[in-house]
């Protein structure tokens, strides 16, 4: 059986380094002179245009986020159009993916979703990471009570029988 060669050759830790070192320098220096051309062949006509485009940016950039935060404040602002939110752009939120408020589930077994707040439990974590758990076990604990007054009462009837059956039997 004829051993087959690698269709690439696997790298050793040497010529990785190597490789990684290399590649590093070609950068360094593609960096260096490109930096030093660029600005070795400018002219002052280009430096003048550079200085202007650099310095309206400076001058203007205040002005277009204020006119930016006076248009999102004005559509915060606006009423929700009942449509608008059932639109297929907005079928289901960010909030809804990652089951915060919003998020419309049944938990099968749980009368009600609310049995945290009657607990008095904080939700914990963002999502509600350990609620399906805690419901779980409220629900585990509920058909263990449960059992335990089934069992009782079934006591007391016997016991309630057996108190009959000594009042018939004399």
């Amino acid at each position: 059986m004829a051993q087959t060669q690698p269709r690439y050759p696997v790298p050793t830790p040497s010529t990785l380094a190597d490789t990684v070192t290399g590649t590093l320098s070609t950068w360094v220096g593609n960096f260096s002179r490109n930096t030093s051309t660029a600005f070795g062949q400018l002219r002052v006509r280009d430096y003048i245009r550079l200085i202007v485009i650099v310095g309206a940016y400076c001058l203007l950039r205040p002005y277009l986020i204020k006119i930016g935060a006076k248009i999102q404040a004005a559509d915060h602002a606006r009423p929700l159009d009942p449509n608008e939110m059932h639109s297929s752009a907005a079928a289901m939120s960010p909030n809804q993916l990652r089951g915060g408020r919003g998020a419309e589930y049944k938990i099968p077994g749980v009368d009600s979703e609310d049995e945290e707040e009657e607990d008095g439990e904080v939700q914990v974590g963002a999502g509600g990471f350990g609620r399906k758990a805690r419901l779980r076990q409220r629900r585990l604990v509920r058909e263990k009570l449960a059992e335990v007054e089934r069992m009782r009462l079934q006591e007391e009837g016997e016991k309630s029988d057996r108190e009959i059956e000594e009042f018939l039997v004399d």
